[in-house]
């Protein structure tokens, strides 16, 4: 994970050393919670394994928003950093592996990012990453057919098709199981 990270940010390794102690590994679960919708977040995790999704209750029905997968960094942004409740859950899709830093030490680490302007750049450029990827997903709701949804999906991850449960691809395409049973057959006459 701290390879994953030295990579992305250039942190002097000193820096990194003083850091490290403060990330503690923990291992959970498939179907582990991490935050509850409406709870306000203390916690951000990065997956050294596994995959967990993020997900929100619309009148009693459950709607994957977005997966997460190795080498992501992950939290409630809003209720994280503004101390809101939190729009979405997080559960854990399979058994994970995840690096757990609290608020309060990645508000310090923070602050010492800001400080220093390629390191802010660096951590603004990883956080519009994911404001892009969850654009993208809301406008292609928009633009394009389910199928077309599917499509690109096995393109632009094809991990997520290989080992995320149907209804969850299903629920993130907006779309039942069955109608994700019907493109799957459609794509494959097609061939």
């Amino acid at each position: 994970m701290f390879e994953h990270l030295q990579n992305r940010f250039s942190f002097p390794k000193e820096t990194w050393g003083k850091y490290r102690k403060n990330f503690i590994r923990v291992e959970v679960p498939a179907k582990t919670i991490l935050l509850k919708e409406d709870e306000i977040s203390q916690n951000a995790y990065f997956i050294e394994k596994g995959i967990v999704r993020a997900w929100y209750n619309n009148d009693g029905k459950d709607i994957t928003f977005q997966f997460f997968m190795e080498n992501t960094m992950f939290s409630s942004l809003e209720s994280f950093r503004k101390g809101l409740p939190s729009m979405v859950s997080f559960e854990t899709i399979e058994p994970c592996v995840l690096w757990q830093i609290d608020k309060t030490t990645a508000d310090k680490i923070l602050e010492e990012v800001y400080e220093d302007p390629k390191l802010r750049s660096e951590f603004m450029d990883s956080v519009f990453e994911r404001v892009f990827d969850y654009m993208k997903h809301f406008f292609s709701f928009i633009k394009e057919s389910p199928q077309e949804r599917y499509v690109n999906l096995c393109k632009e991850k094809p991990d997520i098709i290989k080992r995320v449960p149907q209804h969850y691809i299903a629920s993130y395409l907006g779309v039942t199981t069955v109608h994700l049973s019907r493109i799957k057959s459609k794509i494959l006459k097609e061939k």
